[in-house]
């Protein structure tokens, strides 16, 4: 580890900040935020490798986890409940998990990130076995909650990766797939709230995209299995049906309320 440097503690390529406009503000920001993506792409085969072998253990049962702290954390949680409204399954399926515990999603729980031990114990708690699928989350690659739990995860035998900013980081050397994505110094120096947060959001965007796809949540580019929980939904469901039935929107929903649901409707509507 006597060459890992956190680039994300980096100072900032822009000074004086209190200083600037906000448009300079602004403008600025948006400048470095155009960095991400391009960061992201170099990065792309990993996520594909993490995609292959999480397609391969969720078609058998198992489930993908999430572990992170603070906004890390929360963008896991963000990216896990998604998943039941999205794309019909149950929650169960893809889980996050934040040091501190549900509490911390809204208000940061002090210290909680320190235990090194707490999230392999929150893991249990699901009764994780070796199908499941652990993605550690940390923009430094140095938070002790998730470094301990992809450890553990990855000594049991569970496929195990890790998502940071910092490449050749604790975290990337602990995951037996780790995806670096390097977007340079924050522009508020240290706050990984912005560039650091915005490529693990990017990136949890693929991989449980790319996962539902690959599983059969998708057809075609429709989401046939999103829950009809609100107007709009049943509204854009029945728009579906009329493209891939060809009805008109009266029919359309008619048939989906027979059926509850785009892909039901689709598998078993007889014109």
């Amino acid at each position: 580890m006597t060459n890992f440097k956190k680039i994300t503690e980096n100072p900032s390529a822009h000074e004086s900040l209190e200083l600037m406009s906000t448009a300079d503000l602004l403008q600025n920001i948006n400048m470095e935020d155009q960095k991400v993506a391009t960061a992201v792409s170099a990065v792309l085969p990993q996520i594909e490798n993490l995609v292959n072998a999480l397609t391969e253990r969720f078609l058998e049962g198992g489930r993908l986890f999430y572990i992170g702290a603070g906004t890390s954390g929360r963008l896991g949680i963000l990216d896990a409940s998604e998943i039941p409204p999205t794309f019909g399954l149950p929650h169960d399926r893809v889980i996050g998990l934040i040091a501190g515990g549900d509490s911390a999603i809204r208000k940061a729980v002090e210290f909680a990130e320190d235990d090194t031990h707490q999230a392999w114990k929150d893991l249990e708690e699901f009764e994780i076995n070796t199908l499941d699928t652990v993605i550690g989350i940390a923009a430094s690659g140095t938070t002790p909650y998730v470094l301990g739990g992809v450890t553990k995860a990855r000594e049991r035998g569970l496929l195990t990766a890790g998502i940071t900013n910092n490449p050749g980081s604790p975290l990337a050397l602990a995951a037996e797939i780790p995806i670096e994505i390097n977007v340079g110094p924050e522009f508020v120096t240290g706050s990984t709230r912005m560039k650091s947060g915005t490529s693990q959001k990017l990136v949890l965007n693929m991989i449980s995209t790319a996962l539902m796809i690959r599983v059969g949540r998708v057809k075609g580019n429709k989401m046939v299995n999103m829950q009809l929980s609100n107007n709009k939904l049943v509204d854009r469901g029945t728009r579906y049906l009329m493209e891939g039935l060809q009805l008109d929107y009266e029919e359309a929903a008619r048939v989906l309320k027979k059926f509850g649901s785009v892909k039901k409707a689709m598998d078993g509507y007889k014109s």
